[in-house]
């Protein structure tokens, strides 16, 4: 099983806490895209990240003196760099050497400056989100420029695979599986909370409020509960997407009644 998660915005440096492994499979392609943030005008940049002056000068000077293969060090395990609530929540630096391997294992960070990470590549600080309007080499956007290129990296071990992604970065990858299953290649459609792709079953988890029947995700919460259901696999070595429906950390209850064979949903207590 492989769990797809997003990335965070806010990053830091993080290479006290841990060694980096690994280079990022695609690390060549992290380059293109460096090269072309790194032709933009400080408000060309501006536009791109939409930011404060604050970040726009903090991005644009981390792009300035950005070296994405560590030659003279400043790299460090993505799973680190990474503070977002999500990450918070999956609190990764308090975890035991034997729950770190298992994210090694299972978990892939979607990114659209790295494309896809495992938690010990090494990475540096960046801004580049996937819906950011970036145009490089003849593609009009990141979803684009990488196409089914993350699709094929997921596709590549057949099993299940635990979909935590948020919907602009799950579709990202999830569309080229659906595409796949009908044998349309590179053809997006369809919506990117369920489906297969080749012989991948996908399962994507929904979390929030049910209000009238319908489920209501407030994205702060939703951030917290992926976090926390990634170290709740860890802590118990989950290795099918079905196991997860047990998850009930900060009260939450998996609704059977509202979930389809692609999609589980859990309610999020009130308080």
């Amino acid at each position: 099983m492989k769990i797809l998660v997003s990335p965070a915005k806010k990053m830091n440096n993080a290479d006290d806490v841990f060694a980096w492994r690994d280079l990022p499979r695609f690390v060549d392609r992290a380059e293109e895209l460096m090269r072309a943030v790194k032709t933009l005008t400080y408000d060309e940049a501006k536009e791109l990240w939409r930011t404060s002056d604050a970040l726009t000068e903090l991005n644009f000077e981390r792009f300035r003196t950005m070296d994405v293969r560590g030659l003279e060090g400043g790299l460090s395990p993505a799973v680190f760099s990474y503070e977002g609530i999500q990450y918070q929540h999956m609190a990764p630096a308090v975890m035991e050497q034997s729950q770190l391997e298992y994210l090694q294992e299972h978990l892939r960070i979607l990114s659209g400056f790295y494309g896809m990470l495992r938690p010990f590549d090494g990475v540096v600080p960046y801004r580049l989100e996937m819906q950011a309007n970036l145009s490089v080499g003849g593609a009009r956007d990141l979803y684009a420029y990488w196409g089914d290129d993350l699709a094929n990296a997921v596709a590549e071990d057949e099993g299940e695979i635990l979909n935590l992604a948020s919907v602009e970065y799950a579709k990202a990858v999830l569309p080229h599986l659906n595409a796949r299953e009908r044998g349309q290649g590179k053809t997006q459609a369809r919506q990117p909370s369920c489906g297969l792709g080749g012989g991948l079953h996908v399962v994507t988890c929904l979390f929030g409020r049910i209000e009238q029947g319908r489920l209501k995700q407030r994205a702060t919460a939703a951030k917290a509960a992926r976090g926390s259901m990634v170290r709740w696999c860890a802590e118990r070595r989950i290795e099918r997407a079905g196991d997860v429906r047990a998850f009930d950390v900060a009260n939450y209850r998996y609704r059977e009644d509202l979930s389809e064979e692609h999609t589980y949903v859990f309610e999020e207590p009130r308080v």
